[in-house]
């Protein structure tokens, strides 16, 4: 029997073993895609106790403690922060093959040092461990990120923010390590929403201008650009419910926006017909400046209505969307491609039942401009467990080029969610030593290493342009 979680954690074979401690275990972190907070950054956050570093925000944990019965109270109410912790130890414990388990007991490994079980038992234990720890000044965000081997973080930003917090860091030569905008325009594409006109108000004085059509909307966005660009945004993101193409006439789209600013509902057919234009303007644009564009779709969001109402969005109560017509994203992606204006693009679904589809629709646009120019984006949100990446990665070979894959993310807004890249990379170098010692591929490790080194790492250096060294 293999011991818990050692050194060879996840790796089956030996030539596993081989390609993640000689390859992919070392390799710095590029985390293109995260939520975490620039101010935190550049304050150099210090955090009183690890409650506030595990369960603040994360709604990947309060549905697990939902699911063990937890009262709310312990889990975003008034609770200690000691009461909240002890309900997570309890509930953990019998969190059997969830990648929280193993996510969990990672960080307490390589950040903590803590090579135990956390448990209801141990819990007091794990709690005074790592709040001493974090009292440290070697625990402080700053440092979080450098001793995880990071060299850049791209944040998650809307156009209308001022990135004061990047500046601050930018311009600071102690920290090096780069914290680089990614922009995420949803509140402007978001028509439908009660809160339109008075996000296009802020937009507008973002961009020194007063919007009142469709093509002061995309004007007041092209300046915005501009601004990121300027700060080193090299990447865009968009959260869609399916990626839509419903074309319309420029004078449709015009009198779309004229009905929302003028407090007037739109139908659905309305709502997906700005929704396209704005998705073809913003793709021309992102090709224009060398950005890639990523598309995150899939998701049917705040369904427990009576617990959105008293805590908000992203606090735990998404699911998976079945619907997503491919043939409308195959014909989305064909309409920037007609006229050369296709970027970068990386395409992710919740509804793991989509790779397949993505696969093939990648497959139809990838050109000589770029290895892999579309991508199929890693396993993501209730996909990147074990199962999940391993379905992913194997749906992407079969169909594509693995060796071309831009590979992890954290998507979180956690600081220590960079273990995340450890467990990628070990279901990534078990996956391909599985197929090595089955006799699916030569046993050529200068070859190996270098696909895992490039999916670990390089393949996301060159693939967006970032002024980073390869390894």
């Amino acid at each position: 029997m293999k011991q818990f979680m050692d050194k060879d954690f996840l790796l089956s074979t030996d030539t596993a073993k081989e390609l993640f401690h000689d390859y992919a275990e070392k390799a710095p972190i590029l985390d293109y895609h995260c939520h975490i907070d620039p101010k935190e950054i550049a304050q150099d956050r210090k955090f009183d106790n690890i409650t506030q570093v595990w369960l603040g925000g994360d709604h990947y944990k309060w549905r697990l403690m939902r699911s063990n019965g937890v009262e709310e109270k312990y889990i975003t109410g008034d609770a200690t922060d000691r009461e909240k912790f002890q309900k997570w130890a309890e509930t953990l414990e019998r969190g059997i093959g969830n990648p929280l388990y193993h996510w969990s007991h990672l960080e307490l490994q390589r950040y903590f040092g803590y090579h135990g079980v956390l448990n209801g038992e141990t819990a007091e234990e794990v709690w005074n461990l790592c709040n001493a720890k974090l009292a440290e000044d070697s625990m402080s965000v700053r440092n979080i990120i450098r001793q995880s081997g990071v060299t850049l973080v791209c944040t998650t930003d809307d156009p209308a923010d001022s990135l004061e917090w990047h500046k601050v860091i930018k311009e600071d030569d102690s920290f090096d390590v780069q914290v680089l905008p990614a922009w995420r325009p949803d509140k402007a594409m978001n028509v439908e929403k009660p809160d339109f006109a008075d996000y296009l108000k802020k937009l507008g004085d973002a961009a020194g201008m007063e919007i009142r059509t469709f093509a002061d909307i995309k004007e007041a966005l092209k300046k915005r650009m501009a601004f990121f660009a300027e700060m080193g945004c090299r990447a865009s993101d968009h959260a869609l419910e399916y990626v839509m193409y419903v074309p319309a006439s420029d004078k449709e789209v015009e009198g779309i926006v004229a009905k929302r600013l003028a407090g007037e509902s739109i139908t659905k057919e309305e709502e997906l017909k700005y929704k396209t234009a704005f998705m073809m303007f913003a793709g021309r644009e992102y090709s224009r400046l060398g950005w890639a564009m990523q598309l995150h779709y899939g998701c049917k969001r705040d369904n427990n209505s009576p617990m959105y109402g008293k805590l908000g969005p992203d606090t735990g109560f998404d699911c998976i969307n079945n619907y997503a017509p491919s043939g409308q994203m195959a014909d989305f992606l064909d309409a920037l491609n007609k006229t050369d204006e296709l970027p970068k693009t990386i395409i992710y679904s919740l509804n793991p039942n989509d790779d397949e589809a993505i696969g093939t629709i990648i497959g139809c646009f990838q050109d000589s401009s770029a290895a892999a120019k579309i991508q199929q984006g890693s396993a993501w949100w209730f996909n990147d467990h074990k199962t999940g990446m391993r379905k992913q990665m194997t749906s992407l070979a079969n169909l594509g080029c693995l060796g071309n894959f831009v590979g992890m993310l954290t998507d979180s807004r956690s600081f220590l969610s960079y273990t995340r890249h450890e467990y990628f990379r070990r279901i990534l170098c078990d996956l391909i030593g599985g197929w090595v010692e089955n006799g699916e591929y030569p046993k050529d490790m200068e070859v190996l290493g270098k696909i895992v080194k490039d999916i670990s790492y390089n393949n996301a250096v060159r693939y967006f342009g970032f002024d980073l060294e390869t390894v």
